[in-house]
């Protein structure tokens, strides 16, 4: 045998032990290990054990087990996702396992079922059943109520109804969304569970019915709900009260926040059809706004002119829609966005909309309400006051451009003819954006958008000789602007610009359409502003600009239609008619 051969038998046997632990490692040896090369700062070692986990496609339940067996180990690897940029991904993976696996166990129906069962077996069962269903939460309740329904299981009701507030807050959202059940029998028990609770946010709906159900005995119910979590609130109507709630949602209350793990939060609806609880995943990343719009949509049931939710409830569905992502499912198909609603809704409550936004600081539904003033509010409209605030005109110095921006132009469309003394403010603002250059923050395409609708706002204030909105302020700006790259803008600025009575005006219209760098449509479209020019403001030309006028009207070179458009633009100077003699002389033959 020779001694390569010899080596290699050798180096099988003592390895042979190794090979065969990497193939017996179980999850709890890949676990521990992964914890310990990680402590002792081996994250390269750390990192394939961490990776073995996630290969082996491990049970989450048992992961689950194994992380609440060791709440240190669990620390660590909390600890590591967020400090350590090396192992952070695949901490984030196991973290993501560890998630699912208690999610699973959280809803789990067969545990669930069994508990709710276990509540009427002995006092510790009880007492057993009732820690787990506590800890599945809002995912109990549905079979709860279906179980105090079930005519066959009456024998259960007693322990099911004093275990029901035993759930604590997260059973509030899915017993609140069971209250418009047909079933009195139960709804009274969730009635009184609610009461229990004490939590604030049942207010609205046990006031709901206070105010609106055929029971008396649901009324009373009710009523003493109320009082048991707030008696303040007694003297409040159910639209003053689910506002305050969908408010506290708005603004992302701590005591709202979803109770579900991972990335999804549940909204609970009643199906009127299984007579039970369904609920609706969505992400939570817009969890407070869709509750925010719910909560105000039932503040509008309860009272039809409580026009402070439609305001709120815009504000909330700009914000999901500037989320963007997908709807949630149970909008259905077809569902109109914010926009839409927005200019459907009218000024009075888009303009509240922005004052919260204004007093928030929020872009988003600031620059949603803006541009659903701009689409269809006019000047009246425009200028709206809220008590002693003009939430359009404050939105001018609105400390992002765009609103800025937006703000200014919706101004300009609406032909003010009331002079206010933020007038200055909307050229300033429509100047900006006419020449705003494009960078890392302002790409090119916001930038065209807002420069072009800029643009056409300016002239439709020129062509109407608007006298409210003076663009002597934007003089500078659209004089740079018929130099501009863009061809649109310098045929939109000499158009402008031919409204302006100054010399500077006139003479920046004359040089675009001299430039013959200029395409020939460009100077065309500059020759045809130029005697619009003329024809307001009479001629405010350089002799030199006059001359070089006049080659081209004369020339026999020049491009017809070039050489049409500046003869209108020359005659339209009205100049003394000693050139006109010369051009007619000079076709003449003796």
């Amino acid at each position: 045998m020779s001694r390569n051969v010899l080596v290699f038998f050798v180096l099988c046997i003592l390895l042979n032990p190794l090979i065969v632990k990497a193939s017996t490692d179980t999850l709890e040896d890949n676990w521990n290990d992964f914890l310990h090369y990680t402590v002792i700062g081996r994250f390269d070692l750390a990192a394939g054990f961490a990776q073995k986990i996630i290969d082996s496609n491990s049970d989450p339940l048992a992961l689950l087990k194994l992380s609440e067996d060791n709440p240190r180990g669990y620390a660590i690897v909390v600890r590591i996702h967020a400090d350590n940029p090396e192992l952070a991904p695949l901490a984030a993976k196991i973290l993501d396992i560890i998630e699912k696996g208690r999610f699973m166990r959280r809803t789990d129906t067969e545990i669930i079922a069994e508990e709710i069962k276990r509540l009427s077996s002995t006092v510790r069962g009880k007492y057993t059943a009732i820690e787990r269903l506590r800890n599945a939460g809002e995912y109990a309740i549905p079979f709860m109520l279906e179980a105090l329904a079930d005519e066959q299981r009456k024998d259960e009701f007693p322990a099911i109804t004093t275990t029901l507030p035993e759930i604590g807050k997260a059973a509030v959202r899915p017993l609140t969304a069971s209250l418009v059940m047909d079933n009195v029998v139960v709804k009274g028990e969730v009635i009184k569970a609610l009461g229990k609770i004490g939590y604030p946010e049942a207010l609205g709906y046990l006031k709901y019915i206070a105010e609106n159900d055929s029971s008396d005995q649901l009324r009373s119910l009710a009523t003493e709900s109320i009082n048991q979590i707030d008696s303040a609130s007694a003297d409040k109507s159910a639209a003053e009260l689910f506002f305050a709630t969908a408010n506290n949602y708005y603004y992302k209350a701590e005591s709202l926040a979803p109770s579900t793990d991972g990335n999804t939060a549940n909204i609970w609806f009643w199906d009127k059809q299984t007579a039970r609880l369904t609920r609706q995943e969505v992400d939570k990343i817009y969890f407070h706004e869709l509750m925010t719009t719910r909560c105000c949509e039932w503040a509008l049931r309860a009272d039809k002119d409580f026009g402070q939710a439609i305001s709120l409830w815009l504000a909330a569905f700009f914000r999901v829609d500037g989320k963007d992502i997908k709807y949630p499912e149970y909008f259905g198909t077809g569902h109109a966005n914010a926009m839409t609603y927005a200019t459907t809704a009218g000024p009075e409550y888009l303009h509240e909309a922005l004052e919260r936004a204004i007093k928030d600081n929020d872009k988003i539904v600031a620059l949603g309400a803006v541009e659903a003033l701009a689409r269809n509010a006019g000047e009246k409209s425009l200028m709206y006051r809220l008590k002693t605030s003009q939430p359009l005109v404050e939105a001018l110095s609105f400390n992002d451009r765009i609103v800025k921006y937006s703000a200014a132009i919706a101004m300009a469309i609406a032909e003010p003819t009331e002079k206010f003394a933020e007038s200055e403010l909307v050229v300033n603002n429509l100047a900006d954006a006419l020449t705003a250059q494009a960078d890392a923050n302002w790409p090119a395409e916001k930038a065209d958008n807002y420069a072009f609708r800029s643009a056409q706002a300016m002239l439709k204030l020129a062509e109407t000789r608007n006298k409210v909105i003076d663009l002597t302020g934007a003089l500078d700006a659209l004089v740079k602007a018929t130099g501009d790259q863009r061809d649109e803008m310098k045929i939109f600025s000499c158009q402008i610009l031919a409204y302006m009575s100054s010399p500077e005006a006139q003479r920046a219209i004359a040089e675009a359409a001299l430039k013959q760098d200029n395409s020939i449509d460009i100077r065309i479209s500059s020759f045809e502003a130029l005697a619009t020019s003329a024809k307001i403001n009479a001629n405010q030309l350089l002799d030199n600009q006059i001359d070089q006028i006049y080659k081209i009207v004369e020339s026999l070179e020049t491009n017809e239609t070039l050489r049409s458009s500046a003869a209108t633009a020359f005659g339209a100077l009205n100049l003394p008619s000693r050139k006109v003699k010369d051009l007619i002389l000079n076709q003449a033959k003796i």
